[in-house]
């Protein structure tokens, strides 16, 4: 089978300090060979100059390992695509599987299978336990994030645990499957433990009971490898990809077997038919990745990979093809497993090499071909014409691009891709009875009403986002369980699990509607600007005037939030007062920033509004709340007496100015750094309801008592208080000339 080398994709960076590594500046010449592979994924594959490219860069030495492999795996994947007619589309798997997907509300984002042992990753995506267990996808098959590696094949040592909900719902819901996915997963604690013999016969009584379990299957032929008895272990592969032809799983476990046999080259194709199916299939992407990376090595290729030799014309005009004695053999296996594997019990291993590689079709005779299943053999791919040859390779593929249906008299008959039978697999859990569905299953512990944007936690408890996020305000621990959530907390990634929402919209729309209502109404409570305004018990604050926040308790915590939340992104800010709890008069501040740190307190970037006067106090979940009204400086009328403000603004500007310019210079640069420079002289300084803006940065960076600031805030007339401020700057500017 002869394979012509692809890119080699340079997608891992050197680590720090490997500047002096001898294979260095080869490295960067394979960079400058080897553009993006989105340079080069266009319609109509430009993979000859892709292998152009991978060629020149084999000259420069040999490859750092099968992780360089990554674009020459993807553009052979596009390249199989599009010689069997596939588009290019991430959400191909997911819709290709429904041949053998379950069709119920519980089914998993990645095998799209029951919905066994659920897992809801940080995206918010649910996936079955055996998906994660077995790392079958590096990436969510929904939403492209990337998803958590789970260590070993025990719970206890995954990171991510069963959805507490989910799962009750799965067992109350579907126990039939339930207890079938109990069985698989004791079949693969066999497995892993290497008990064969025992797993065989465990699947296969599984299998007694029900026969329309294709998984059981698929672990059956895992014990059949185990055992090394290939030929029956790709008899129940060739099952059930004629009951589930676009299953990814089932080509790779099938490629798996043949690379155990030797036949390396086939395996490779069917590793391929998976990518194409869905590309993300991580296992299948590794074993192409070793494959390539081992028939690419220099002491592989030898001297045929001189620079000299790939630049002949013959060889870079010649179109990229799979050997013709390769493309056959796979049909072969693919559609008649018994004649393809002989009649001898144990595979004769070959070479890992494909270019020297014995093609599965070299063990089986034309004479048995004919006689036992009557497919026409092709003549070899040398004795026929470029014309000939393009025709071949045609037939070929639109052969292989259709799948194997097996009738009840053992006979095979073939369909086109997408053409459904009557005897494609469908899981029986779709419709629930609706005396199962109750909403108390859909509660959440802390507030005992209805999932409101539901969040799954990593100890896999379920609560209503807005409630977690104020269990986390006290402690960062699972309110049910105790357990550590600082990571989850200092990520701040709270998605919605999406499968609870799908759940709750589809069987409890009524009560959704109520929820939503009844969280629609206290959002407009929040969100009054008026009526129960949070105030923020703290330091004056004024006008226009930057006032940053350190926020650590829990009660402000939630304040905060929530003003984000409604989107006012306003609150009070008052000082403490001993009798009432906090002052009659304070400021408005807009929130222009929120930095969040890792353990849940927060910096917040504040800038001065408004002034109010407080009508009624009240308290709201810890915090001070306040009916308010807002203050506006009374104008003056055109005339002498604005004539005269306007002389005492200047003055009392200028004096403003000369004080701040006599302070010492470690002081000037303290209040410069914090409040920023004082505000320019106004033209109209009656335009703004607050009065000139440099008053008020004046009197934040003056050290006086906070009630004397307090009596200035208060004030709605701007000649009184440009006179307050003219008697402070009289007395501070008197120390000054001491």
């Amino acid at each position: 089978m002869a394979f012509s080398p692809v890119a080699v994709g340079s997608e891992v960076s050197p680590e720090p300090g490997d500047s002096g590594r001898p294979g260095e500046e080869a490295d960067g010449e394979r960079e400058l060979l080897l553009p993006r592979l989105g340079e080069r994924l266009v319609p109509g594959n430009r993979l000859k100059e892709v292998v152009g490219a991978s060629l020149a860069s084999l000259c420069l030495g040999p490859l750092a390992g099968p992780q360089r492999l990554g674009t020459l795996v993807d553009c052979l994947v596009l390249n199989y695509r599009l010689r069997q007619g596939l588009g290019w589309s991430r959400d191909r798997g997911a819709a290709a599987e429904g041949g053998g997907a379950a069709e119920g509300p519980l089914r998993c984002c990645g095998c799209s299978r029951f919905l066994s042992e659920p897992v809801t990753v940080p995206c918010g995506h649910t996936y079955c336990r055996r998906c994660l267990r077995r790392e079958l996808r590096a990436r969510c098959r929904r939403c492209r994030d990337r998803l958590l590696p789970v260590v070993g094949t025990g719970t206890a040592a995954a990171p991510l645990r069963t959805s507490v909900v989910l799962n009750h719902l799965a067992e109350k819901w579907y126990p039939g499957e339930c207890e079938r996915a109990r069985t698989e997963r004791r079949l693969e604690e066999l497995l892993a433990q290497g008990r064969f013999r025992e797993a065989l016969g465990a699947a296969s009584q599984a299998l007694r009971a029900d026969s329309s379990d294709l998984m059981l299957r698929i672990y059956r032929a895992e014990s059949y490898v185990g055992l090394q008895e290939y030929k029956t272990a790709i008899e129940d592969l060739n099952f059930v990809i004629s009951k589930m032809p676009n299953w990814p799983e089932v080509y790779f476990w099938k490629g798996k077997v043949l690379q155990d046999s030797g036949f390396v080259g086939d395996a490779l194709q069917l590793f391929l038919q998976c990518l194409a199916l869905d590309e993300d299939f991580l296992p299948a992407k590794l074993e192409v990745e070793r494959t390539l990376c081992d028939v690419l090595s220099p002491d592989k290729l030898g001297e045929s990979l001189k620079e000299s030799a790939w630049n002949s014309p013959h060889i870079r005009n010649k179109p990229f093809v799979l050997g013709s004695e390769a493309a056959e053999s796979y049909c072969n296996l693919q559609h008649c497993p018994e004649q393809s594997l002989g009649r001898s019990e144990v595979l004769e291993p070959v070479s890992g090499s494909l270019n020297r590689a014995q093609s599965v079709h070299t063990l089986n005779s034309t004479k048995d071909l004919d006689k036992e299943d009557g497919l026409k053999r092709v003549s070899s791919e040398p004795l026929l014409s470029g014309q000939e040859k393009g025709a071949l390779l045609k037939r070929k593929l639109s052969f292989s691009e259709q799948d194997t249906v097996v009738c009840e008299d053992g006979r095979s008959k073939h369909k086109k891709q997408g053409e459904s039978t009557k005897r494609d697999m469908t899981l029986a859990f779709g419709t629930i009875p609706g005396d199962l569905i109750d909403v108390s299953d859909f509660e959440c512990s802390l507030c005992m009403r209805l999932f409101f944007e539901p969040v799954t936690t990593p100890c896999g408890h379920t609560f209503c986002k807005g409630c977690l996020e104020r269990c986390l305000d006290h402690a960062p621990q699972c309110p049910l369980c105790k357990e550590s959530l600082k990571e989850y907390l200092a990520s701040r990634k709270y998605s919605i699990t999406e499968l609870l929402e799908e759940l709750i919209m589809k069987y409890l729309s009524d009560e959704l509607y109520e929820r939503k209502r009844i969280h629609a109404e206290e959002t407009a409570e929040h969100s009054n600007l008026t009526k129960n305004v949070p105030v923020f018990v703290c330091t004056m604050a004024y006008p226009t005037v930057p006032c940053p926040l350190h926020v650590f308790e829990p009660r402000y915590r939630l304040m905060i939030r929530r003003s984000m939340e409604t989107g006012t992104k306003q609150f009070g800010m008052c000082i403490s007062d001993s009798q009432n709890g906090f002052a009659d008069y304070g400021c408005m501040l807009q929130i222009r920033n929120v930095h969040f740190l890792p353990d849940g307190r927060s910096v917040v970037d504040t800038v001065g509004g408004k002034r109010f006067r407080v009508l009624r106090r009240g308290m709201k979940d810890g915090y001070c709340t306040a009916d308010i009204e807002y203050l506006e400086d009374v104008k003056v009328a055109d005339g002498e007496e604005l004539k005269k403000l306007r002389e005492l603004h200047n003055f009392v500007y200028n004096q403003a100015c000369s004080w701040f310019q006599n302070l010492r210079n470690k002081f000037r640069t303290q209040i410069l750094q914090h409040f920023g420079p004082m505000p320019d002289r106004e033209e109209n300084i009656q335009a703004m309801p607050n009065g000139p803006a440099w008053c008020w940065w004046l009197l934040a960076v003056l050290p006086v008592d906070p009630r004397y600031q307090l009596s200035v805030l208060s004030m709605m007339s701007l000649k009184d208080r440009l006179i307050k401020i003219q008697h402070i700057l009289t007395y501070f500017s008197r120390d000054q000339s001491k």
